[in-house]
């Protein structure tokens, strides 16, 4: 997968990505279209409204991340003029995430927007644009993917019982609160899952977690299962002494979202498949 994920980020950001006269760079939907292996311009411009739409949402300007403007292609022994878009990397970040994982350029796509960027494939101003809802979503997905590295790497290092591994993480980073007593604090019901419960600034904190764990059990040298889970508690627990030392909210203090993470993505959904329809 590292192998098919290099070859995707030469491909896309190498070999279709443009430069502007202001050292702007930007991505052709069509020459996206191909990548991601869409035959219809038809179907893809479908995915793109999509992503117009999750865009707008997020209280972006659709103008600056998807620039509409007409080319002239032979056609035949003519020539004709046809729409395409410049898009930002936002805007390729956006159509990727709402492309059909079933083509296998999409799902090293989504992969690689969630995995190969540690922190944002976004940039620091695009984040800051988000709404919390956004902000929300973005960071949630990158505890997922970061949880499946994390837990395949511990399972590499002889981490046998990942109910142990996970709460060491927890109990670490909140003050000896396991993945349960995480729950009933936030009243959530049974099996409902705790990161789906988190603003932001949690997710992120939860975020620094995985990713500071993962690069450290990378390092480390001996197959031991305890070592793994002790290593995960330090961490959590340097972490939490860090926003300690830096006056910051404890992250068991931070307020629970009244909407949860599958609430926001059903809502979301909602209004695409009406505008969609409507359109």
């Amino acid at each position: 997968m590292n192998a098919e994920l290099e070859k995707y980020k030469e491909k896309v950001f190498d070999d279709i990505k443009h430069i502007d006269k202001n050292g702007n760079e930007y991505w052709e939907a069509r020459e996206l279209q191909k990548m991601l292996e869409y035959k219809e311009w038809r179907l893809f411009n479908n995915i793109i409204e999509k992503a117009q739409i999750a865009c707008s949402q997020s209280n972006n300007n659709i103008n600056f991340h998807f620039g509409v403007y007409h080319k002239i292609v032979a056609a035949g022994k003519t020539t004709k003029p046809i729409i395409d878009y410049k898009l930002s990397r936002y805007a390729c970040y956006l159509i990727v995430q709402n492309a059909n994982s079933k083509f296998k350029p999409v799902a090293l796509g989504q992969t690689y927007f969630a995995v190969q960027t540690r922190k944002m494939e976004l940039t620091e101003e695009e984040y800051s644009k988000l709404d919390e809802d956004e902000k929300r979503l973005y960071r949630r997905k990158q505890t997922k993917d970061g949880n499946k590295i994390l837990y395949k790497i511990a399972k590499e290092k002889g981490v046998k019982n990942f109910d142990e591994f996970t709460n060491a993480g927890y109990r670490g980073l909140y003050n000896g609160e396991t993945a349960n007593d995480i729950a009933k604090r936030k009243n959530l019901r049974y099996r409902e899952d705790i990161l789906d419960n988190m603003g932001s600034a949690e997710l992120g904190a939860n975020i620094f977690r995985i990713t500071q764990t993962e690069a450290l059990l990378e390092k480390q040298k001996e197959i031991d299962g305890h070592l793994a889970t002790d290593t995960h508690f330090k961490v959590g627990k340097a972490i939490r002494n860090t926003i300690k030392s830096l006056g910051g909210t404890m992250p068991e203090e931070l307020p629970t979202p009244k909407k949860s993470i599958k609430q926001i993505e059903k809502e979301k959904l909602d209004k695409i498949d009406i505008n969609v329809k409507s359109g």
